[in-house]
């Protein structure tokens, strides 16, 4: 137990090093790899398929979002929001979750539904179609689980550590996000 305790620690310190030399480019590869593994986690869990008729594309699309868009898009935000609202303290967290929550998720959603059906190769119409019929249900469901994952994420954590805090309860999003986005109808 001693051994994996060490090790996890190193690989903390090695995570901790790179993420303080390349933050935006840390937080891009987790966010990719976190997307990633939703994807694999609604195809597999959710939609019953076994490994070997998972759909790699599909979870190299989700993932390069992750990579491209989300992760950079979440670092930017998080320092946007530290520079303008402030560092730390209850009123501050309280107002970063309102802006976030009013400004931020809203577009972000938008974007990443709009993102994932011009990869799927649906034409223009089709992608206005499928955000017409499942943004507010999406938009919705956001409302219920990340003002408070954000609350508690704005209070106490870092902000180096927050995009990572993001991601991790993210995974079960993607999964959702990537069934949503992926279901016959």
């Amino acid at each position: 137990m001693q051994i994996v305790v060490l090790k996890f620690r190193d690989m903390f310190k090695l995570y901790q090093n790179a993420l303080a030399r390349r933050p935006y480019l840390m937080q891009a590869i987790q966010s990719g790899a976190l997307m990633g593994a939703g994807d694999v986690i609604s195809q597999t869990l959710i939609e019953k398929k076994t490994l070997k008729d998972l759909d790699y594309r599909r979870t190299c699309q989700f993932a390069s979002i992750g990579l491209f868009v989300g992760g950079p898009a979440l670092r930017v935000w998080y320092g946007v929001l530290q520079k303008y609202i402030g560092k730390e303290g209850k009123t501050v967290a309280i107002k970063k979750v309102f802006v976030d929550q009013a400004i931020f998720a809203p577009t972000f959603l938008f974007l990443i539904l709009a993102t994932v059906g011009t990869m799927q190769g649906k034409n223009w119409e089709t992608v206005k179609s499928e955000i017409r019929r499942d943004y507010f249900d999406v938009l919705k469901t956001n409302y219920l689980i990340w003002p408070w994952v954000q609350l508690v994420n704005f209070y106490y954590v870092p902000l180096q550590y927050q995009v990572l805090i993001v991601q991790t309860v993210a995974l079960f999003w993607n999964t959702y996000l990537s069934w949503k986005t992926n279901r016959k109808l």
